[in-house]
């Protein structure tokens, strides 16, 4: 992040990010005015619902909050609070209108407390008219499009008894060189664009997250080059289709050519990315991949379904034969790769027919591991609308058989490295041991072995002594 120095006692400046930096600085006058009457720091806490891009924001999130000088604490008991909302599924929206029922109370005991949500939650007008009426409490209501103007909305409220609602419902903008706090020291997210142009029937995303829109690449490499230099050897690059990247730019760039640029970054040693778009996974790609030393063998290829009837349905534009094809190609490629995948169960309309021809592609691709989930009825989506939404019962039923067969082809494929000796990054203690450590392999699976706490963000090498089916017991291999 570079300095940007402010004149508080002048107009706000109208260029970014400089009038964010404005807005910290006023934010940060009364927040020591009420630290004074109070005769203690206020804390704020962070709670992201959701997927990488939400965990990315409110890592932002957290960083402008720090720059104004609140103290950030894990317990939601703090002075300001902040939702940072999925709408992927409904129970996630469920369990925000949950927490925040439960936050009244504190709230009336705290007059200094304040509460906000963000994130794509928020992008809904029927959730934001809801918070409107049913919870007059919350003070700032924001999107997705504007999380960098977090200070500027505080110090509205700040100034002002009334809730400060900021909905957009698309951008162009992206605002570079703001602060930003991450979760861990060793490795980072890092946005190479945002939004999605895809529309697929059953998915909100586009709807909440806006067009498609790239970062320049010296903005990136610049960011990257920062994260190294403070430490960071593995980062993950971040899209909605990282695979579309560049398409917009007045200087077009595709995204293996993004790759070849970050992989020339000294002292950077792993680079993951997700996620990818079959239909846009390009030839150039693979091959930038099979010759990398730094990207990691792990690819992220969400199917789905595989009835090619679905995928039409779906509007993923692709069929059965496209997919199977580009996964042979891969394969041939990159023999080591490890593939993962997205696949629901219960889109509407869904046969035994249909499900089966799902089955066959688990069978055939033989998947490290999928990330199935049951089909969620999103409000606004075309698929919502749709005829014959399959029973739960049923769908069940056939979620279940799917996740069995998941589970026995990736313990099988996680046994056949069984006894060898794989690079590891060293990411944290055990929950569960702390005598053991835990480490991610290239491939992205993870390995639990003894270990001191010193190595943790360190890549060491281990032998994975003993499959566990999704993960392995590992011990420190001697140099």
């Amino acid at each position: 992040m570079k300095e940007i120095s402010v004149e508080i006692d002048q107009n706000a400046p109208v260029k970014e990010p400089e009038r964010q930096f404005f807005f910290m600085e006023k934010c940060k006058e009364e927040l020591k005015k009420q630290e004074t009457e109070l005769g203690r720091k206020l804390t704020a806490n962070v709670t992201t619902f959701g997927c990488q891009m939400n965990a990315r924001d409110s890592e932002k999130i957290v960083g402008i909050l720090e720059t104004i000088g609140y103290e950030m604490v894990e317990e939601e008991d703090a002075d300001f609070i902040i939702y940072n909302t999925c709408t992927v599924r409904e129970n996630a929206n469920l369990k925000v209108y949950g927490r925040l029922g439960q936050l009244k109370k504190k709230k009336q005991k705290n007059p200094y407390m304040r509460l906000a949500l963000c994130g794509c939650m928020m992008q809904e007008d029927v959730v934001v008219e809801k918070i409107r009426k049913s919870y007059r409490f919350v003070d700032l209501i924001f999107g997705t499009h504007n999380i960098y103007k977090v200070a500027e909305l505080l110090y509205q409220r700040m100034m002002t008894d009334r809730m400060v609602i900021d909905i957009w419902k698309d951008t162009d903008k992206i605002v570079e060189d703001l602060p930003s706090e991450r979760k861990f020291s060793f490795k980072a997210g890092v946005n190479v664009m945002y939004g999605c142009n895809n529309f697929c029937t059953y998915c909100i995303v586009p709807y909440v997250r806006g067009r498609e829109r790239s970062r320049e690449p010296k903005d990136i490499i610049r960011e990257i080059e920062k994260l190294v230099a403070d430490g960071v050897v593995e980062i993950m690059l971040l899209g909605q289709n990282v695979n579309s990247y560049g398409k917009n730019l007045e200087h077009p760039v595709s995204f293996a050519q993004l790759l070849q640029e970050i992989e020339k970054i000294e002292g950077l040693k792993r680079i993951r990315f997700m996620t990818s778009h079959p239909k846009d996974l390009s030839d150039e790609l693979i091959e930038v991949m099979k010759h990398s030393k730094k990207i990691c063998k792990h690819l992220h290829l969400p199917v789905q379904a595989g009835s090619t009837r679905l995928l039409k349905e779906m509007n993923r534009r692709y069929t059965k034969e496209d997919y199977l094809a580009l996964v042979d190609k891969v394969k041939k490629e990159i023999p080591d790769i490890s593939l993962t995948t997205d696949i629901m169960v219960g889109f509407p309309g869904e046969t035994e027919e249909d499900f089966l021809e799902t089955m066959d592609v688990v069978k055939k691709v033989r998947y490290d591991a999928a990330y199935t989930f049951i089909y969620s009825k999103r409000t606004g989506t075309p698929a919502a609308v749709m005829e014959n939404q399959v029973p739960e019962d049923v769908v069940k039923e056939r979620f279940q058989r799917l996740l069995d067969e998941i589970q026995k082809i990736s313990a099988e494929l996680t046994k056949e490295d069984e006894g060898t000796i794989q690079e590891v990054l060293v990411e944290d203690e055990d929950s569960q041991d702390t005598q053991l450590i835990t480490g991610r392999l290239s491939n992205n699976l993870l390995v639990h072995f003894k270990g001191d706490k010193s190595l943790i963000g360190q890549l060491v090498k281990v032998k994975l002594v003993e499959c566990k089916g999704f993960y392995y017991l590992g011990e420190l291999a001697e140099d």
